[in-house]
């Protein structure tokens, strides 16, 4: 049973992304061509640094202070100085990596395949390894004293960050159908915040694993299984008291921080995730429209087709702007007051689908080729 729902999933993500199972001829809806606008940015590379390919997993940078960690499928894992790109030390692990990258610093965790979890020092020496339940395709999550990780069957599981003893686990049931980009997680506080398939968020106590809260994002609707898929994208976003969560054919939504008290939510679909600032929670869609809604009440403030079938990563608050980046590795950056097109620059031509990471005045990428891209704006 197992073994047919990963089938079906692999196969429904193929559906969903228009992946490379299909030629572009096939594609029903094609990308949106780039449009001319008006630059008030000037994005550049600050730095690129080369790794190997993500494969079909999504390798997402940690960063720790000044310190960047990388990872990539064929098993190497890196520290890089974050504002210069510099390579602090590169370790190959030895295993196809799955999942990562989390870290606190002092260690650093990457899934590998058939569930296997690795852990390094600060050094990039190996500290230990444990086994998950099954595959790991969401990142681990690092605390000051524990890792959190999450299986493809929906066990959540917590370990000693120093030695990998296992401190608690918590298994939860999986709808027949879910998307491929395994749903994430978030330490916030004593808690960790997990996205579910089938549309829940749910808060776990770090300390013992007890369910602090569990509230919907999206409900599953439809006659078919397809219909129903309502997993949650992408990792819960913490900014101040609250916590904010997007799902697949679902609503976007935020909820208090504390106890799960829901504050606003709305229609919604995405298969990668939001971001939060101060102001604005931001949605890059299904469809390739990305939309900012107001933090506190979730009123519309704008939406922009104008990547529309860009196949977006999730976006970023950045400055002034609001950045994503697309099918073709191109980084856009849009107003965060309008969504007007203001700047874009080109990485390596292949997909973005890892989540951009604030680093400084840097704005970091990593492709689904391996360039680790830095960027700086004028």
């Amino acid at each position: 049973m197992r073994t047919t729902q990963k089938v079906i999933a692999v196969s429904l993500l193929a559906l969903m992304s228009g992946c490379s199972l299909f030629s572009s001829k096939e594609t029903k809806n094609q990308p949106a061509p780039l449009v001319e606008f008006k630059a008030t940015m000037s994005p550049h590379a600050a730095w690129k640094y080369a790794l190997g390919s993500s494969g079909q997993a999504v390798f997402t940078p940690a960063l720790v202070g000044n310190s960047l960690f990388a990872a990539d499928a064929g098993g190497t894992l890196v520290r890089l100085d974050a504002a210069t790109g510099k390579e602090l030390w590169r370790v190959k692990t030895g295993a196809d990596l799955t999942a990562g990258v989390g870290s606190n610093g002092d260690v650093t965790v990457v899934g590998a395949a058939k569930g296997v979890i690795l852990a390094f020092d600060a050094n990039g020496k190996p500290l230990w390894k444990a086994q998950a339940s099954s595959e790991v395709l969401s990142s681990p999550v690092v605390g000051k004293d524990v890792v959190v990780v999450r299986s493809l069957d929906n066990q959540i599981t917590a370990y000693e960050a120093a030695t990998g003893a296992k401190r608690w686990s918590v298994a939860r049931t999986t709808p027949a159908l879910t998307l491929r980009n395994a749903p994430g997680m978030t330490i916030s506080g004593p808690n960790v915040y997990v996205a579910q398939p089938g549309g829940k968020l749910l808060a776990l106590a770090l300390a013992g694993g007890l369910p602090r809260f569990e509230v919907v994002v999206g409900e599953p609707r439809g006659a078919t299984e397809l219909e129903r898929v309502t997993d949650i994208a992408g990792a819960p976003v913490v900014y101040d008291k609250d916590v904010c969560a997007v799902s697949y054919q679902g609503r976007v939504a935020c909820f208090d921080l504390a106890t799960g008290v829901p504050h606003w939510n709305k229609p919604a679909s995405s298969d990668v995730g939001v971001a939060v600032d101060q102001r604005f929670v931001f949605v890059a869609d299904d469809q390739g429209a990305l939309a900012a809604y107001s933090r506190e009440t979730g009123t519309s403030a704008w939406k922009t087709d104008k990547l529309a079938f860009r196949r977006l990563s999730t976006p970023v608050s950045y400055g002034r702007a609001v950045a994503v980046g697309d099918l073709q590795g191109y980084i856009h950056f849009l107003s965060r007051e309008d969504g007007a097109l203001i700047g874009r620059v080109a990485t390596d031509g292949s997909p973005i689908q890892s989540v951009p990471v604030v680093a400084g005045a840097n704005l970091i990428f990593q492709t689904q080729s391996g360039t680790v891209t830095a960027i700086a704006v004028e």
